[in-house]
């Protein structure tokens, strides 16, 4: 192993799972109210382009980050529409 590869693993490890705190809260909350519509949509989008990469060039640990943290994101910005309809209602 080199260090570039411990420390791109050790890369997607933080940003993937940076994640995690947040899904938490905005499930045990059931809030999404003071979060980004925009910015989820725009992170959901390109870590779903980013798996679909990944899963093209065949490179197992970026298309496993992108994966996770394009359901993560993607938990994120349901609950958010959820909460922009409940709004309007």
């Amino acid at each position: 192993m080199t260090h570039f590869f411990i420390i791109g693993n050790l890369a997607l490890l933080l940003t993937t799972f940076a994640f995690i705190p947040q899904v938490y809260k905005t499930i045990k909350t059931k809030s999404a109210g003071d979060l980004s519509l925009i910015a989820f949509l725009m992170l959901f989008a390109g870590t779903t382009l980013g798996f679909s990469y990944s899963y093209w060039i065949r490179d197992t640990p970026f298309m496993i980050s992108h994966g996770i943290t394009a359901v993560l994101s993607g938990i994120i910005l349901c609950m958010k529409i959820i909460s922009l309809k409940k709004d309007d209602k």
